[in-house]
C-alpha cells in the first residue's frame, strides 16, 4: 500500500510518498510559493533531487504539479495514481472535535472550518488542500485527516482549563489544546520500544525543540499535561515566539505602544522569543555561534531557554510523580549537543547521568542514548516521523474501509 502524505500551508504544500510495505520514502518534496506568479518545485527521489520554477496559482494547480512529477519524466516513481490508496493529511487544530484521526468526509471538513477562529493560518489552509486534493486525484481516494493536537486529547480538565471566568470557556472553548501532537505520538511510542516496555508502564517527557517547541508528559501512554497552549505561543520561550507571559505585559504595552490585537500577535509571534532577546538571531546554531564569540545578549538567550527547559522538565517530573524516560527531538533537539548536555547534567539530581560520546554522535538524524548504563532515567535522542505516523494512521482507516 502506497500513502501520499500532504501538509498544506497557505502557500505551499509539502508531500511525502510512502511505500507502507517497509514504511519507505519513495518520493518527498514541496511546492513553495503558491499562488505567487512563478512557484518553486522540488521533489527528492531515489535518482536524486529535482527543482524547478513553475506557476502554481492555486492548490489544485500545485497538486496537478506533484501529480506530473510522480507519474511522468525523470522524477516518476509510480505508473499511475491508481497506486496511491490513500492521502493523509495533517491538520494543526481539530479542538475539542476530534480526538483521533479519521476519514474526511463533507461533516468533517465543516467541523474543521468551525474551528479556523483557533488556528487563522493553519486550518483554512488545509482545507484547501483537501478540496484540491480532491479536485485532482478525485473523491474514490480515501482521504484521511491526522490532528495535531489529538494526541493531547487525554489531557484533565485541570491541566487544559484556564483561569478564566468558565464563561469564556463555554462561548469560546478558550482552553489548552497543545500542539506538535502526531511527534510526541511517535517518539513516546519508539521510546517504550527502545526501553523493551509497555508504554502503558512508562513516564516518559518529550521535549520537542526547534523554531517551535513544546514538551509533553506522556504518562501510560497519554498526556496529561503538554506546553503549548490554546496557540502555539504558549508555553516556554522560542525561535521568534514570546512562550507564556504574564497577561499584563500585554496589555501594559498594548495602552504604551498603542498595538491593535494585530500588532500585538505579530510582536509576539514574530519578533519575540530568542530573536527578541538577541536582537539579531532566531536559530540556535546562530544563537550558539554569538553566544561562543561574547555576545551577552545571545548568551542571554541562550540561557533562558536553556532554563525554561529544565523548569518545563522539573514540572513534568512532579506532575507525573517521576519520570522513567526524557526524550529529544525536532532541530533543536536531534541537533543541539550543548543544550542537550546541559539539560541532561542538571537533572543529575534525580540519578540522570551523561554520556557525552553518544552525544556528540547523536546528530542529523541519527538518534542514540544519551544517558549512561547506571542511569536512574533514561535520556534518549529520537528523530522524530510526524509523516510516517501520518501515514500509519491513514493506512489503519483505509484498511477497514
Amino acid at each position: 500500500m502506497k500513502i501520499l502524505v500532504i501538509n498544506a500551508g497557505s502557500s505551499s504544500l509539502k508531500f511525502q510518498l510512502i511505500d507502507m510495505n517497509g514504511e519507505v520514502v519513495i518520493a518527498k518534496g514541496t511546492c513553495g510559493r503558491v499562488g505567487a506568479e512563478i512557484g518553486e518545485f522540488d521533489i527528492k527521489t531515489e535518482k536524486g533531487k529535482f527543482e524547478k520554477e513553475v506557476a502554481m496559482p492555486d492548490h489544485t494547480a500545485a497538486f496537478q504539479v506533484v501529480k506530473e512529477a510522480l507519474i511522468s519524466g525523470e522524477t516518476k516513481v509510480i505508473d499511475s495514481l491508481d497506486e496511491i490508496s490513500a492521502i493523509g493529511h495533517r491538520v494543526v487544530q481539530g479542538g475539542s472535535i476530534f480526538k483521533e484521526s479519521t476519514l474526511v468526509t463533507d461533516e468533517v471538513i465543516e467541523g474543521i472550518k468551525s474551528l479556523c477562529d483557533l488556528a487563522p493560518l493553519h486550518n483554512p489552509a488545509h482545507i484547501q488542500g483537501i478540496n484540491a486534493c480532491m479536485d485532482v486525484f478525485g473523491k474514490d481516494v480515501p482521504e484521511v485527516v491526522v490532528f495535531d493536537n489529538a494526541f493531547h486529547s487525554t489531557m484533565p480538565e485541570e491541566a487544559y482549563m484556564f483561569g478564566i471566568p468558565y464563561e469564556y470557556y463555554e462561548k469560546y472553548k478558550i482552553r489548552r489544546y497543545g500542539f506538535h501532537g502526531t511527534s510526541h505520538r511517535y517518539v513516546s511510542a519508539e521510546c517504550a520500544k527502545i526501553m523493551g516496555k509497555d508504554i502503558k508502564d512508562l513516564k516518559i517527557i518529550t521535549c520537542h525543540l526547534g523554531n517551535g517547541s513544546s514538551i509533553t508528559a506522556v504518562k501510560g501512554g497519554k498526556v496529561i499535561d503538554t506546553s503549548m497552549g490554546l496557540t502555539p505561543l504558549d508555553g516556554f520561550i522560542m525561535g521568534t515566539r514570546s512562550g507564556n507571559l504574564d497577561p499584563s505585559v500585554v496589555t501594559f504595552l498594548q495602552e504604551k505602544e498603542g498595538w491593535t490585537p494585530a500588532e500585538t500577535s505579530n510582536i509576539l509571534n514574530k519578533k519575540s522569543g530568542v530573536f527578541g532577546i538577541s536582537g539579531k538571531y532566531s536559530d540556535d546554531r546562530d544563537i550558539l555561534k554569538a553566544a561562543a564569540e561574547g555576545d551577552a545578549r545571545a548568551e542571554l538567550a541562550k540561557k533562558m531557554l536553556w532554563y525554561q527547559i529544565r523548569k518545563y522538565i522539573g514540572q513534568y517530573i512532579a506532575a507525573m510523580q517521576g519520570v522513567d524516560a526524557i526524550v529529544f527531538t525536532g532541530g533543536i533537539g536531534e541537533n543541539s549537543q550543548p543544550l542537550r548536555q546541559n539539560i541532561c547534567e542538571s537533572f543529575g539530581y534525580i540519578g540522570v547521568t551523561f554520556n557525552a560520546e553518544e552525544n556528540t554522535k547523536a546528530i542529523k538524524g541519527k538518534g542514540g542514548e544519551l544517558s549512561g548504563p547506571d542511569s536512574k532515567v533514561k535520556v534518549y535522542v529520537i528523530p522524530t516521523n510526524e509523516e510516517l505516523m501520518i501515514a500509519r494512521d491513514t493506512k489503519e482507516i483505509a484498511e477497514k474501509l
